[in-house]
């Protein structure tokens, strides 16, 4: 059975109540994919708003979440508040909390574990910094990234998860990975799967690619065997959003 195309859209700390609900109008409005399955990543604050607004079919999901149940962490989100406010997403290790806020690889699968011990599904964020690319240490960097994963979740809950590879010399620059670059690694990490987790989890987990990706090279990407589908990041808040998600079509 083939993988569902999935794509995400991660506005990151972008827009306030009225662009969010102009985003989500559009998408209702448009004629999606009916094969895709999408997801919305507003910023925590909007949640809610973006839950009551979005059609049924459209997902919802949170940019981070704290791997504690309750207590003294300000400013953090649970995963039982995310589910009592039907979000039942969430995306971790996103590298601009990787490289920002120093988020570990350990700390990551903590909370990988966290969401999915609570019922959420997780968008699990992996890529390379460009030193580390012209280093040819790609390989060995998505792996260390994934191995921290595979420490702490057993091999059912992989099909909680979804896997981004997002080169962070892509993200937000303009640079996009080349087909052959993205389907190179997209490869190299269902090997791991296979490998790591199980011949289940390499078939049926989908590995989508994140970094600058457009309406101009969406389709190209999308016609690659092991990528199925997109993180978006700018575009998510733009119309083409749509054309991104009819990628296939």
């Amino acid at each position: 059975m083939p993988r569902q195309f999935f794509v995400g859209g991660n506005f990151k700390m972008n827009g306030v109540a009225d662009s969010i609900t102009s985003i989500i109008k559009n998408l209702n409005d448009s004629k999606l994919d009916e094969t895709a399955e999408v997801v919305i990543s507003p910023p925590a604050l909007y949640l809610t708003l973006a839950r009551e607004l979005a059609n049924p079919k459209i997902g919802v999901s949170a940019q981070n979440v704290f791997d504690k149940p309750n207590g003294a962490f300000t400013g953090e989100i649970s995963v039982e508040q995310l589910k009592d406010a039907k979000i039942n997403w969430t995306l971790t290790g996103h590298s601009e909390r990787r490289v920002i806020l120093k988020e570990t690889d350990e700390f990551i699968a903590r909370k990988t574990k966290s969401a999915i011990d609570g019922g959420l599904s997780v968008i699990f964020c992996i890529g390379e910094t460009l030193e580390e690319r012209e280093a040819n240490k790609t390989i060995e960097v998505v792996t260390r990234q994934l191995n921290a994963a595979a420490k702490e979740l057993s091999k059912e809950q992989w099909a909680n998860v979804v896997i981004a590879y997002e080169p962070v010399w892509a993200i937000g620059t303009g640079k996009v990975a080349t087909t052959e670059q993205a389907q190179d690694v997209h490869a190299e990490i269902r090997k791991w799967l296979a490998a790591t987790i199980s011949a289940e989890a390499a078939d049926n987990t989908r590995v989508i690619y994140g970094g600058s990706v457009s309406e101009k090279n969406c389709r190209e990407l999308a016609k690659q065997n092991d990528v199925d589908g997109f993180l978006v990041g700018g575009a998510s808040l733009k119309p083409a959003f749509v054309d991104i998600v009819n990628a296939r079509l």
